[in-house]
């Protein structure tokens, strides 16, 4: 059985979990925290929020209640697209360890990239890297062009871009791109929001594993290298999504996973917003 805390290499050395508890949605209230606290009892080690998820208390919450020690977790929390900026960004950062009650977050992402904005605002990100106060950097929702503008005026390429990837948009240009770069891929809403249990694909792969096919999708993301952040708040399913590890996918049924690619996006789009 393959480890199911599997780690993937940042392109700083830093490792992080594969598979993470997504809070995307979830009520800044019991909620939340019991989310976190469930995911962390059944063996997660990352918590992915961010600040317009505005749940980061509820997060903080979680995280202390469980009692494991803060290094134990891997925190991610993001910048919103209201506070970037050099300045900003900064006093977002601090607002968010403040919420969290934390001292540090592993890795700090800009949540979508500003057009006017996101440079200055990777600066900052580079800034509380060497201060020490993020342990990793990175973005959100960046295209090609997006990052190779990005890398050309910034002095750390970022660890990781966190897309919207699934079956019906499979993003293989930029994945081979990120591996080319060495940045880590990150799935949100990776299985769309509970449609692939209607794909019959997906579910007769995961007839033939004994698996779901949520499971099935998360463990096709896996195998191409790309961490998930998985949501939810039900304790039944935070526990089955991460019992991925005891089987694997075959090539031929990666193969039928990558054809199911509509280039359909269930989120929106705002990689080009002013």
């Amino acid at each position: 059985m393959e480890d199911p805390n599997t780690l993937f290499t940042l392109n700083n050395g830093l490792k992080m979990p594969s598979i993470g508890l997504g809070v995307l949605f979830a009520e800044n209230n019991d909620e939340v925290e019991n989310a976190v606290r469930s995911a962390l009892e059944n063996g997660y080690r990352k918590i992915d929020t961010a600040s317009a998820y505005q749940n980061e208390e509820g997060v903080g919450k979680g995280i202390i209640s469980s009692g494991l020690e803060r290094k134990e977790i891997f925190l991610t929390t993001k910048v919103w697209n209201t506070e970037q900026g050099y300045d900003q960004t900064l006093n977002s950062f601090d607002e968010s360890l403040r919420r969290l009650q934390t001292e540090y977050i592993d890795l700090y992402l800009i949540h979508w990239p500003v057009k006017s904005k996101y440079k200055e605002t990777y600066k900052a990100l580079e800034r509380l890297y060497s201060d020490g106060k993020a342990r990793a950097i990175g973005v959100c929702n960046f295209s090609i062009p997006q990052l190779e503008d990005l890398m050309e005026h910034s002095q750390l390429t970022p660890a990781l871009n966190q897309v919207e990837m699934h079956p019906h948009l499979s993003q293989n240009a930029l994945l081979e791109f990120a591996k080319k770069h060495r940045i880590q891929l990150e799935a949100w809403r990776p299985i769309m929001m509970g449609e692939v249990l209607s794909i019959p694909e997906l579910v007769e792969i995961g007839k033939f594993h004994s698996k779901s096919a949520v499971q099935v999708t998360l463990r096709w993301l896996i195998q191409r290298g790309v961490a998930v952040i998985p949501k939810s708040v039900t304790p039944k399913r935070i526990k089955e999504n991460r019992e991925i590890f005891d089987f694997e996918l075959s090539a031929d049924q990666m193969a039928i996973i990558e054809s199911l690619n509509q280039n359909r996006r269930l989120g929106e789009d705002l990689s080009h917003i002013e």
